[in-house]
């Protein structure tokens, strides 16, 4: 069973930065993908940035493309997301997402690849 703790969410005005943290217990081995996933009032969730744990590859949604960087601390069990550029359409729920160990491949940014779920840290940006 693979838990998660994520952290980091905050308000911050347009064109400031954030990281987010997931902390992935017991250990980031037990898993082969971490993402991010977002959620905003009244809206679909949308899969904005994963990380293959194992080989360290990175998969970004368009919409956050060259302004978010996924990356992992495999020492401290954790994976960041970087946000730069930070939009008022950025604003959501942010939850880290992990799946089982093992798997390969799929559509790796949609939220019905992820198994395990954090409890999620609230973004909030403003113009």
């Amino acid at each position: 069973q693979v838990q998660l703790v994520d952290s980091g969410g905050d308000s911050v005005q347009a064109g400031g930065s954030l990281r987010l943290s997931c902390v992935v217990s017991p250990s980031s081995s037990s898993t082969s993908y971490v993402g991010w996933i977002r959620q905003a009032p009244g809206k679909e969730r949308e899969g904005v940035a994963t990380i293959d744990i194992r080989g360290g590859a990175t998969y970004y949604s368009v919409s956050v493309k060259g302004r978010f960087i996924v990356s992992q601390d495999n020492a401290k069990n954790t994976v960041y997301l970087q946000m730069n550029s930070l939009k008022p359409e950025d604003t959501a729920m942010y939850y880290c997402a992990a799946t089982n160990p093992g798997l390969s491949g799929g559509y790796v940014l949609s939220p019905s690849f992820f198994t395990y779920w954090g409890q999620g840290t609230q973004v909030t940006v403003s113009s």
